[in-house]
């Protein structure tokens, strides 16, 4: 073969490696669903920065906030044929807004258990976790509704749609500081089975009540909707304005309540003996029993007959519950907090809960998850909290939180430590729930995890389990995003309220920011909203700013869309002298930094971070591994803290 033909013949060769080559590049490209601008595109949230709301996503110098006070007097009236609650609460409603009002809304949630409500007719025909049914007593009954403003009272006849009541006013309410008062007579019956929020649960010694949404109270108006009117459906919970609470409760003498806030009658409502236990609780870290199993329902552990009045009081709170029963072991210890003040941790639980692999060590969960939150996040703002066990299976308040009552060992603390972490979000970091419940459900499955670490050296601790890969297959069958409000989040997805959300926060801490930026920005967060109304947007930019980071690329995508991840080592090639080339490609929509674990054919090992930034321009990625040795292996996200979805790919061999 002379030269010419020779050279014709390399060169179309050369050719076709050199288009088989750009071809399995662009296949590779081409099957990837991936766009750069879709996540590095601009991104403008909807509340831009203004004197109410800063653009650094803190509060800003004209921020205001509505506030509700409540004095609430309560019957529980254990009847031959129901147990129902009556009552008259006074609401004193301080208007800081800008803006005049004409009329005032409030939420009236036990209309939930009304046969016709908007909550009962979306229940599935099957039933779900909150069982909304209804029931033929359920339902406020409101008798009267008053107002007095500017020394003037009035009748109004409300106009009542669903969970909802609107209260018009003859004279409109002023803005910036004015005040008004409306005064309500209700009842209602108390629902067995209150959509795992409240009800009632027979035991041995009596029944447990567990009291909750049991007055009318404020519908929020804030900056940002006006009056927040979405109905109680069942899944999405609540958004109140904080106030001082002075509530009384009268309860047959027979029974011990215990309630959100601080008892003030206790010279009244407990025994001599009590009172001292109680005392004594206050100054021990160990538990101490206030109400012994074989005391339970006798006659001499209460201090009269008849009917008596529990008085209590919480400050500063958006909300308060209670709970009562002839079937009450008490026990308490004191709580530590960091400024040096002190509170106490309470349990109250019928016998058959008890046990030292069951409620007996309640308290002790209460306490430590208690001390723990408040020395990491914000020190716990009130002087008492308590855990009751009954019906619901797990449900939170400010200084009360229900427990299911048949929980032991693992599952009651990681209950307990749950639902009191709730006091962080969102009774202390106060966002709306009704709307987007990831605030509340997912921040607080993240600190969640730390509690647990830190509880009795890792008592319950699993450091093995990794959520991400988990994660990454059922996020296969995601129908909505978490920006979703729960009333329209698909019934299998709204769990990916606590678990998409929490596995997020642990990716921009672990695989974005580091720990120490990342709890930084969080601190801050929490800071600058305890006990006011953030929203979404506010976090996004709180975190951007004291991060010193542009994180938008991820919240957009991570609770706008349903997006996946998925990376690929695409081909790796060693050039003598040079080292490797190694290219990756992004596969699926959503990007991440990139951590590979390299291994070579000397024995080195190496681990290598890449910033997300290398997918700014597009899904591949190709960068030179200096070595003098050739790669002999490549695993993507070794410890796996991302939900690839393929993680076949992830790895490469030679």
């Amino acid at each position: 073969m002379d030269i010419y033909k020779l050279t014709k013949l390399l060169g179309g060769c050369l050719l076709l490696l050199l288009a088989t080559n750009i071809q399995a590049q662009s296949t590779s490209a081409d099957s990837s669903k991936y766009d750069h601008q879709d996540i590095f595109g601009p991104v403008t949230w909807p509340i831009t920065g203004s004197e109410v709301r800063s653009a650094n996503g803190a509060p800003g110098s004209k921020y205001w906030q509505n506030r509700a006070d409540y004095e609430i007097h309560a019957t529980l009236n254990e009847l031959a044929k129901d147990t129902t609650i009556s009552g008259e609460v006074i609401v004193s409603y301080t208007n800081n807004s800008p803006d005049q009002l004409d009329y005032l809304w409030m939420q009236l949630d036990q209309n939930l258990f009304k046969p016709d409500s908007r909550g009962a007719a979306t229940t599935p025909v099957t039933g779900d976790r909150f069982d909304v049914k209804g029931f033929s007593r359920g339902g406020y009954h409101i008798h009267s509704v008053s107002v007095t403003y500017k020394g003037q009272t009035y009748n109004v006849e409300p106009v009542i749609t669903d969970a909802r009541m609107q209260v018009r006013l003859k004279t409109p309410m002023g803005a910036k500081g004015d005040k008004i008062q409306v005064k309500i007579n209700y009842d209602f019956s108390i629902p067995f089975y209150g959509a795992d929020r409240m009800g009632r649960k027979k035991f041995k010694q009596g029944y447990v009540y567990e009291i909750a949404q049991w007055y009318p109270r404020m519908c929020v108006y804030d900056d940002i909707e006006g009056w927040n009117t979405l109905p109680y459906m069942g899944l999405g919970e609540f958004y109140c304005d904080y106030g001082d609470y002075d509530y009384t409760i009268t309860a047959p003498a027979n029974m011990i309540v215990v309630g959100s806030g601080d008892l003030l009658n206790g010279d009244q409502t407990l025994t001599a003996t009590q009172q001292s236990r109680l005392a004594q609780a206050r100054t021990s870290d160990k538990t101490v029993m206030i109400v012994k199993p074989e005391e339970v329902g006798k006659t001499a552990t209460r201090p009269g007959k008849g009917t008596l009045n529990w008085h209590f009081k919480m400050q500063n709170s958006r909300d308060v519950a209670w709970a009562a029963s002839t079937a009450f072991i008490w026990d308490a210890a004191k709580v530590e907090l960091p400024s040096g003040r002190k509170a106490i941790a309470m349990s109250a639980y019928p016998v058959e809960s008890s046990g030292n692999d069951r409620w007996s060590r309640s308290t002790e969960y209460l306490k430590n998850s208690i001390e723990i939150y408040s020395k990491e996040y914000f020190e716990y703002p009130w002087t008492s909290a308590v855990n009751v066990s009954g019906v619901a299976l797990g449900m939170e308040y400010p200084g009360i939180i229900f427990c299911l009552s048949d929980m032991q060992n693992a599952r009651l603390w990681n209950d307990v430590t749950h639902e009191i972490g709730h006091n962080w979000f969102p009774m202390i970091v106060g966002s709306n729930e009704r709307k987007y419940m990831w605030q509340d459900e997912g921040f607080n499955t993240f600190i969640n995890q730390y509690s647990t670490k830190m509880f009795n050296h890792g008592e319950y601790d699993d450091s093995t389990e990794r959520a991400a890969p988990g994660l990454a297959k059922s996020m296969q069958r995601m129908h909505d995003p978490l920006m979703t409000a729960p009333e329209s989040m698909n019934l299998n997805d709204y769990g990916f309220y606590y678990t998409k959300t929490n596995l997020g926060l642990n990716m921009l801490r672990n695989v974005v920011l580091g720990p120490k930026r990342f709890d930084y920005a969080f601190n801050e967060y929490i800071k600058h909203w305890a006990l006011k109304h953030p929203t979404p947007y506010d976090f996004f930019r709180s975190m951007n700013d004291a991060a010193g980071e542009d994180l938008n690329w991820f919240f957009k995508p991570w609770f706008f869309t349903t997006w996946r991840l998925d990376q690929a080592v695409e081909s790796v090639t060693f050039e003598q002298g040079k080292g490797s080339l190694i290219t990756l490609v992004n596969k699926e929509k959503m990007a991440m930094p990139v951590d590979m674990k390299i291994t070579t054919a000397n024995g080195k090992t190496e681990l290598m971070h890449l910033p997300v930034n290398i997918w700014q321009r597009g899904g591949t990625w190709t960068l030179r591994y200096p070595s003098n040795s050739e790669i002999t292996s490549i695993e993507l996200d070794p410890d796996k803290q991302l939900p690839d979805e393929d993680r076949v790919n992830n790895s490469w061999r030679k």
